[in-house]
């Protein structure tokens, strides 16, 4: 059985991959290696070695590469450009943070082959359904069990190969499947064979019970029984008739029970593994909401040091870097920008050993990745530690490598009082910077925009004038007078994104337009948000405010965003390279509405007159809290943590709140034993949440260990709002937040008004 069919594998592209080339490994413009490559029999799995070296090889999954650039798209085939051809060159991109791979091949056909064939792969895997993906599962596992390629398993080794897959059992029970699934009686079994041995082992118990509620006979569910599922499990109302014809056509394996307008047992579990079956409402997930109100009006997906792939102190900058970010939906990208020794400018962390990457270069890159993810607007953070001179080669790139898609003028040619929306700015790169004020405002000419982050933390004493004193004269973020120049060509640039220094709600009130802006470090917005909550509602209604990380973390760790969130906050900028906590939050919030980078805040932080204080949300016009109740069903195929032979895993759930502080929980299940395959909880966790509108809710699952602390096995984190009631899987993510199928929980969810 192949699970691919044949059709693939008879493509002329993939034949060539399928009979192996060598290709040249490049890791710099020194290292240059050959390796053999081939795309092995399941259509999937692509493995190579050194032409030399004995038994050592390295295999990996189409399933784990995003893209194929052609010809000199990377830094490394840059830099060795006039040694090898552009069209002999591509570069394999990775999911997740895992870094690229730079190849070139022998000649133009044999790397077109490679290019469009590692495409077409991609494309079959992505257009997989759920059953598909799960023969693929299966069959790819066994492949890997089959040391002697025979094309047969016999007991033990089938034994050897379910604990490869976490799956802990009953001896017994599997023995007497596997002679139920030996139909010919050798005492092995084939692929398909085993498949079907799989299933049998898989049927799950806690999805049969389901069925049999509602199902009369036990063996379907006529249209009016699924139907009632959808209607009082599901919670979908209205609508459950229309969506049960839908579900049996698009769901049912079985002709004759589709003919019924029936649906089998089969088919109710394919559905609920779906997307449609999933907890996060589909309809969310779609760009739905309005985009046309003003730009501070919505959370916007924003990234701190955008140019590092590491830490903070020796971390490679890297071009890469923004294209990560740029891709996972990032709208507003930090530039750190100093004189360059040749008068071209540079990018990198001022003052450490991290590398250098030229400011064209990576104007270049926003160019070409922008708009890739999503066509709102990309806000530019320019943190310029640069003399006028070198800020006016930065002007010139600006204008000439982004060309129209640089915002240089307000909208219509009016004076840019009110921010413009999302909408009106598709496609188009602002710049945030400092500007030249106007005569007769206060000259804050300062240079740098935060100064620069590692300064912060020492200023953010001598910042601690009381904020709601208006300033005598203009300081600059250091508290000294600033005397620094600014080049009339840059300051020229900016259009609705000027810096300038906070003094002070009440200033804010009265002087600053809605074109300004300020940034805060994470200390001075969690002050800020404690002491003057209401105030930073109200004022982030009409103006941005972007947060950064403080100068401490030079491990590039991030701070907690959902606390900048509450007070609403846009530009709540993170290290989107380091993975964890803080990036799961920052991807569950934008992970709905088209991935856009742009998501609308709740109508009561919209509000120029709000009184909403996160520290009191009882307060609220509009108060109505809700109680969530999740009954944490079962677990399925959950990852291995532990690669060591033989370990399986002891898994627990842990559901944590995110939100007003009030909001903030965590409940968690008890641990199962030894049983990563299809642990079964069947316990209720409950929570009130008093600001729905800004909570996330996040599912972590866990390997429980007694000695030390837990390993983190998967997680799923979504909005509050994007929930869907009724009995629904969770589809699990890696810690890089890259899908990790089959990994599953299985859950049933209420919601319901708090009185």
């Amino acid at each position: 059985m192949d699970p691919e069919g044949s059709r693939i594998q008879d493509d002329p592209d993939v034949k060539v991959m399928m009979a192996g080339s060598t290709l040249r490994k490049v890791k710099s413009k020194s290292w240059k290696k050959q390796r053999h490559f081939r795309l092995l029999q399941d259509g999937l799995t692509i493995w190579y070695k050194s032409r030399w070296a004995g038994r050592g090889h390295t295999t990996f999954s189409v399933t784990e590469v995003e893209a194929v650039r052609e010809g000199h798209q990377s830094e490394v085939l840059l830099s060795i450009a006039e040694e090898f051809p552009a069209d002999v060159c591509f570069t394999l991109v990775f999911h997740g943070r895992q870094g690229n791979l730079d190849l070139v091949a022998e000649s133009t056909e044999e790397a077109k082959a490679w290019i469009q064939g590692v495409r077409k792969l991609i494309h079959k895997a992505q257009t997989m359904d759920e059953k598909e993906r799960l023969d693929q599962w299966v069959w790819d596992w066994f492949q890997k069990a089959d040391k002697n390629k025979d094309g047969k398993m016999n007991f033990k080794e089938v034994r050897t190969l379910l604990k490869m897959m976490n799956v802990d059992m009953n001896e017994e029970h599997a023995l007497h499947l596997f002679t139920m699934a030996d139909k010919s009686e050798t005492g092995s079994l084939e692929i398909e064979q085993f498949v079907h041995f799989y299933k049998m082992l898989t049927q799950r118990d806690e999805v049969w019970k389901v069925f049999q509620d509602y199902s009369e006979d036990g063996e379907k569910l006529m249209l009016d029984e699924l139907e009632n599922f959808l209607s009082i499990e599901q919670q979908e109302g209205e609508q459950s008739s229309q969506h049960a014809q839908e579900l049996i056509d698009r769901y049912e394996p079985s002709e004759s029970a589709k003919k019924q307008s029936a649906m089998s047992l089969d088919g109710f579990q394919v559905y609920l593994c779906s997307q449609e079956g999933s907890i996060f409402k589909p309809e969310h997930r779609e760009l739905h909401q309005d985009m046309s109100q003003p730009l501070s009006h919505y959370f916007i997906s924003s990234s701190h040091n955008t140019y590092l792939l590491e830490d903070q102190l020796r971390g490679q900058s890297s071009q890469e870097a923004y294209i990560q970010a740029l891709k996972r939906g990032c709208r507003c990208v930090e530039v750190d920008c100093w004189d360059g020794s040749d008068g071209e400018p540079v990018v990198y962390h001022g003052h450490t050993l991290t590398s250098k990457i030229l400011f064209r270069d990576v104007i270049s890159t926003l160019k070409e990745y922008a708009f890739k993810a999503s066509d709102f607007p990309v806000i530019l953070s320019l943190e310029n530690h640069c003399g006028v001179e070198q800020q006016t080669v930065m002007a010139q790139h600006l204008r000439q490598i982004l060309g129209d898609t640089l915002l240089t003028a307000p909208l219509d040619g009016k004076d840019p009082q009110q921010l413009p929306s999302p909408q009106e700015l598709r496609g188009k790169i602002l710049l945030k910077a400092k500007k030249i004020s106007d005569p007769g405002d206060c000259v804050d000419e300062t240079l740098t925009d935060e100064v620069s982050d590692e300064e912060e933390v020492a200023n953010d004493d001598a910042e601690s004038l009381s904020t709601e004193d208006p300033p005598t004269e203009c300081l600059n973020e250091t508290g000294k007078k600033s005397n620094s120049k600014l080049s009339r060509e840059l300051s020229d640039l900016v259009v609705y994104c000027k810096s300038v220094h906070f003094h002070g709600f009440e200033h804010a009130r009265s002087h600053t337009k809605s074109y300004e802006m300020s940034s805060f470090s994470e200390s001075k917005a969690k002050r800020l948000a404690k002491d003057a909550g209401t105030d930073f509602v109200q004022y982030n209604a009409r103006h941005l405010s972007r947060i950064y990380p403080g100068g401490l973390r030079t491990d590039s760790s991030n701070y907690n965003p959902q606390e900048m969130w509450n007070v609403g906050n846009q530009i709540v900028a993170l290290n989107f390279q380091t993975a964890g906590l803080e990036m799961d939050l920052n991807d569950g919030l934008f992970g709905q509405n088209g991935c856009c980078g742009y998501v609308l805040k709740p109508d009561f932080m919209r509000d120029g007159n709000s009184q909403f204080s996160p520290e009191k949300p009882k307060e609220r016009r509009g108060y109505r809290p809700l109680r969530l109740s999740i009954q944490v069903i079962s677990g399925q195929q959950l990852p291995k943590v532990n690669q060591k032979e033989g370990s399986i895993v002891d898994p627990l759930v842990r559901v944590e709140v995110y939100g007003v502080p009030q909001d903030q929980a965590k409940e968690e299940t008890s641990h199962i034993n030894n049983n990563g395959f299809n642990p079964v909880w069947n316990e209720t966790l409950n929570f009130v949440v008093h600001a729905p509108e800004l909570a996330l809710v996040r599912f972590e699952v866990e390997d429980y260990d007694k000695a030390s602390r837990n390993d983190f096995i998967g997680q799923l984190t979504l909005p509050f709002t994007c929930i869907q009631a009724g009995y629904r899987h969770i589809h699990l993510l890696s810690k890089d937040g890259t899908a990790i199928p089959p990994s599953s929980l299985f859950v049933n969810v209420s919601i319901s008004d708090f009185t």
